[in-house]
């Protein structure tokens, strides 16, 4: 029989984190806590790295909050699926959340289904890119490659390969890559890719997106000052173009 999966809840309510463990432990999961950012950093890069297959991270922490977190974690290499959990689902919250290397977030208070719904949908992702990776010698899936400009983006391994190196990409980067590239050739609003790609709807003014751009085309660009593929149309939104004139 195989393991379980592994979760970690990152969380200083004590109540809401032992409440957490008690209904993953009810559904199969095994289920750790940390209390505070600076134990949960520990326990990653320590005894617990690679042990973990998804964790359950809370934004307002003691010392060390939620995006810190994940920025550490993502800087460090560590890719490990991060559920957050923010106060109201403020957008700017959500966004940076992403920003910091987030996959998913879901706002307090919520309905245990909905995360176990979610928490499922993580290591269903996490377990395609863990098959998904090919043999020795064998070709990736073609439905998940494509190539442009000497870059390839395997959205199943999430991974971009370009002759300089290879990119680790989180999640929601592949997600929005995803959609430009299934969109190419057409502009595409902010408002769009904020209800299609980040399943928001509220009315807002971030520029959290645009800082999501700017690190992809840091990725894809040859020049991303003077970017050819990731286009932005004044006062509209973006454009990707894998063949540009």
């Amino acid at each position: 029989m195989s393991t379980p999966p592994h979760i970690l809840i990152v969380e200083d309510e004590e109540h809401l984190a032992q409440g957490l463990r008690f209904n993953l432990t009810a559904e199969g999961y095994q289920a750790s806590v940390c209390a505070d950012g600076e134990g949960a950093l520990d326990l990653l890069k320590g005894e617990g790295r690679g042990t973990i297959d998804a964790i359950v991270l809370d934004v307002m922490l003691p010392g060390c909050d939620g995006f810190h977190v994940a920025e550490e974690l993502r800087r460090a290499g560590d890719y490990t699926p991060i559920l957050m959990l923010t106060a109201r689902g403020r957008p700017e919250d959500v966004l940076r959340g992403f920003a910091a290397g987030a996959d998913d977030y879901l706002p307090k208070p919520f309905d245990l289904s909905i995360l176990l719904a979610r928490l499922r949908g993580l290591l269903r992702r996490l377990d395609w890119q863990r098959r998904s990776r090919p043999e020795a010698g064998e070709d990736p899936p073609e439905r998940a490659i494509f190539t442009f400009h000497d870059r390839t983006i395997d959205f199943a391994a999430l991974e971009l390969r370009t002759p300089a190196r290879n990119i680790r990409l989180t999640v929601m980067e592949a997600d929005l890559l995803r959609y430009l590239v299934r969109h190419q050739g057409r502009i595409i609003s902010r408002k769009e890719l904020l209800e299609q790609v980040w399943r928001m709807h509220e009315d807002t003014d971030t520029r959290a997106i645009d800082n999501f751009i700017v690190r992809l085309r840091r990725y894809i660009e040859d020049d991303p000052s003077s970017p050819r593929h990731l286009q932005t149309i004044r006062g509209v939104g973006y454009r990707f173009v894998a063949n540009p004139a």
